[in-house]
């Protein structure tokens, strides 16, 4: 392995695009630390660490993971690229059910150009919209300086600061959308991924002293306290998640492969086709976006229940069916991780979610018309309706399996954090979720990206075998 490290940094080309892309990532790592003039640093952290934020901070910190944001500090990069794969999602649902959009999609690189033009716009408009909503909600809150250069006779923010402070972070979630294609074009891998997977790892050095700060202090030992981590429950963890990431590796590049015959044809002298290939489909056609869309969905009423809740205290002598009881038991029910009820909803989501993004990226129709265009087959099944019969059929078993590996992934983390004393969810949630999915996948394009150019130059790949 080290011998295929060294080549790759033997090679000028490669060389720059890894160092060029490492550069892109340090300067959002920089820009990821300067915070706003107008927000008081040491208030917000105090907010933020703790039962204030209630909700709301609990949505700050799951959106953190899959955007690159940094909204708990509320700096110059604070929005991320959130509101770039908003704008993203957003045309990728209107092209499956608006004409025109389905009409550039079908164009090729012009119509993607266009698209992607019309998605940087739709990013200026949902950060202005966003970064308004936070900045007041920082006001609105006393996380701001208290000081009259910023704040106006009645409490409020002056209106130039508010203008600043928008368009500061509306500014800084362009830059990374062109630091993001600056990675595309010049660099190697996926830019927005790859800034999703910086954010990411980030966290890991502060999970890890959260581990075992305690244990260092205190000494290492065994059998510890209630509420302490001790050498076995690090063997165990450790254990657990050199499996939870192969187990993620396996599912992640598993293929359904599905036979296919291409017909003879005569050219000339020569006899062409013929060949038995394969149709591979993917065992997790969806991706991540399962997990982003029921664990977000599944925080909105956590936000409502402990905004009723705050609202509503509870009178004395309240009984079960009073109001304000009501809402306090919804609000325990939807809170991340507590009960049998939210973990239910949590996989009936996923599943959901599964399908309708599987039917939204995956048109067997289209797939079975490009296989009777280039004059393929799959053996027993007539070309046209049939064949996209076959291809749905499949499609829907193994999106059955494929959801029920993501609700795995997804409810590992409440799992390790209930059932191991002494590990928080910010520690738990490496062995799962949304950043462990994205993290692997990232992994393993960038790896195919440079085994790419080392196959090109005849050497062996970084994962193939001497």
């Amino acid at each position: 392995m080290w011998e295929k490290i060294r080549v790759i940094f033997t090679i000028p080309e490669l060389r720059q695009k890894i160092l060029l892309t490492l550069l892109f990532l340090a300067i959002y790592r920089i820009g990821w630390q300067i915070p706003l003039p107008i927000v008081d640093q040491s208030k917000m952290k105090a907010f933020f660490s703790s039962d204030a934020g209630g909700g709301f901070a609990d949505l700050i910190n799951q959106v953190a993971v899959f955007s690159a944001s940094n909204l708990s500090q509320a700096t110059i990069f604070g929005l991320g690229i959130m509101p770039y794969i908003s704008a993203s999602i957003i045309f990728q649902l209107l092209g499956s059910v608006y004409p025109p959009l389905e009409r550039l999609q079908k164009e090729g690189e012009s119509g993607r150009k266009k698209i992607n033009e019309y998605t940087r716009y739709a990013t200026v408009v949902l950060c202005l919209g966003q970064s308004w909503f936070y900045v007041g909600f920082l006001v609105q809150n006393g996380l701001v300086h208290d000081e009259p250069a910023f704040l106006t006779a009645g409490g409020s923010l002056t209106f130039g600061w508010q203008l600043t402070a928008v368009l500061t972070m509306t500014a800084g979630t362009v830059f990374l959308m062109w630091l993001g294609e600056q990675i595309d074009e010049y660099g190697i891998g996926n830019g927005i991924s790859l800034l999703i997977m910086a954010g990411i790892l980030a966290r890991m050095p502060a999970a890890g002293l959260e581990l075992i700060g305690p244990m260092i202090k205190r000494g290492i030992e065994l059998g510890t306290g209630p509420g302490q981590v001790g050498v076995e429950t690090l063997l165990i963890l450790a254990v657990m998640f050199v499996a939870v990431i192969a187990g993620v590796v396996f599912i992640t590049q598993g293929q359904r492969r599905i036979p296919t015959q291409s017909a003879k044809h005569v050219r000339g002298r020569r006899v062409y086709g013929g060949t038995r290939q394969y149709l591979p489909l993917r065992v997790n056609q969806a991706g991540v976006m399962p997990i982003i869309f029921a664990s977000s969905l599944l925080l909105f009423p956590s936000v409502i229940f402990g905004w009723l809740s705050n609202a509503f205290p509870p009178p004395q002598g309240a009984e079960w069916y009073n109001f304000s009881s009501i809402v306090r038991t919804l609000n325990e029910t939807f809170q991340r991780g507590v009960g049998f009820t939210y973990n239910l909803l949590y996989i009936a989501l996923i599943y959901f979610f599964c399908y309708f993004w599987t039917a939204i990226t995956f048109n067997p129709k289209d797939m079975s018309d490009n296989l009777k265009n280039y004059g393929t087959f799959i053996p027993g099944y007539r070309p046209g309706k049939r064949t996209a019969d076959y291809l749905e059929k499949v499609m829907v078993r193994i999106t059955y399996v494929g959801a029920g590996f993501l609700a795995l992934v997804a409810i590992l983390p409440n799992m390790v954090s209930s059932q191991i004393p002494g590990v928080s969810y910010n520690v738990a949630s490496f062995y799962g979720g949304t950043g462990l999915l994205i993290a692997v996948s990232v992994a393993f394009d960038l790896v195919q990206k440079i085994d790419s150019h080392l196959v090109m130059r005849n050497y062996r790949g970084l994962l193939e075998k001497g």
